[in-house]
């Protein structure tokens, strides 16, 4: 099960819903998609990192075969080619690696070579497999490491949703149906009576992780990267004007994209009415609101994860968390 966190703008706090609902779960993964200034490593602290480069193919050219017949910058939409006093020059900034100039070169004068742009760190902080994707700092895009990380969870998540459908004997060939699944096994396991007999005849259903994905902030092509296998969206927002209208953005965006969504209102005074009217009026459920508080200002300075030192934010985090599931199941139950 995929849970995307998302806003309209940095600071209103995506980081330390994501962090502390992976915290909550059972067994979770944390996906960091903002690259270009990721920050939840710094309270996971995860130990065994291990690192791999992320790469985009960028063209080059042989001067010695190039014709200037002028194709490839004709072909290429974002102006990534110009032929120049007889010279084919290759803008690397604005090149989105489609590979179109290279097979469409007549003389064969393009090739390809690979640019480092980043890198993924992956380790482990208990109960919590921790993935941070790194930009380069001057590049100019993150989406290439953020479909790289979200396509090693893909993989993953096929494997576990296998899992689970030999366990119960079912073909599940239809993704709704398979989130119905996914979703009905992890309350499952959390609401099961260990002393239950009917369970000691039953074989054990290993349940998938939860998955939290750390949005970028904003509505821009990294945050659709971000939510394209979202199985739920979270929007985080503040209960300000400012607020009001960031959190319009992101609800334009999940609308578009058509995932289920809700609303988490961040530093709460108790004036929530502007934000109370907006989601009143589109029916958006507002899923928990958290204070503006000392204690949890506290721990969050600190890098400390609330729901590991807080009796009452883990059980506020923990019900959250258990809310999104059953927000999930009643989708896929809806649309089964």
């Amino acid at each position: 099960m995929n849970i995307a966190v998302l806003s309209g703008k940095g600071g209103t706090g995506k980081t330390l819903i994501s962090v502390n609902l992976a915290a909550a779960a059972e067994a979770a993964t944390y996906v960091d998609c903002d690259v270009e200034e990721p920050n939840g490593h710094l309270y996971f602290k995860p130990n065994n990192v291990t690192e791999k480069e992320v790469a985009v193919k960028i063209p080059h050219v042989d001067p010695a075969l190039c014709s200037g017949c002028r194709q490839c910058v004709d072909f290429c939409k974002f102006n990534a080619l110009a032929y120049i006093r007889d010279n084919l020059i290759i803008f690397d900034e604005i090149c989105h690696s489609c590979g179109g100039c290279v097979m469409l070169c007549p003389e064969k004068a393009l090739s390809e070579k690979d640019k480092v742009i980043g890198k993924i760190q992956k380790g482990i902080s208990d109960n919590v497999e921790v993935h941070t994707g790194l930009l380069k700092i001057g590049e100019p895009s993150g989406v290439p490491i953020i479909k790289t990380m979200l396509e090693d969870q893909r993989h993953r998540d096929q494997d576990s949703t296998q899992v689970l459908a030999d366990s119960r004997h079912c073909k599940c060939e239809d993704p709704r149906r398979r989130d119905k699944d996914v979703a009905q096994a992890l309350v499952d396991s959390r609401h099961c009576k260990r002393d239950d007999s009917s369970h000691h005849d039953k074989k054990p259903i290993q349940a998938p992780k939860v998955t939290l994905i750390d949005c970028p902030p904003g509505t821009a092509c990294m945050v659709m990267e971000s939510i394209q296998d979202a199985d739920y969206c979270i929007l985080v927002a503040e209960p300000t004007v400012f607020g009001l209208h960031n959190l319009d953005l992101v609800h334009q965006l999940v609308t578009l994209f058509n995932k289920p969504f809700g609303v988490v209102l961040n530093k709460c005074l108790g004036d929530d009415h502007l934000v109370d009217e907006y989601c009143e009026e589109r029916s958006i459920p507002i899923l928990v609101r958290l204070p503006f508080d000392a204690e949890l200002g506290r721990l969050n300075a600190k890098a400390d994860i609330a729901v590991r030192k807080s009796e009452k934010y883990r059980a506020l985090f923990s019900n959250l968390l258990e809310r999104v599931i059953d927000e999930v199941q009643h989708e896929a139950t809806a649309h089964s």
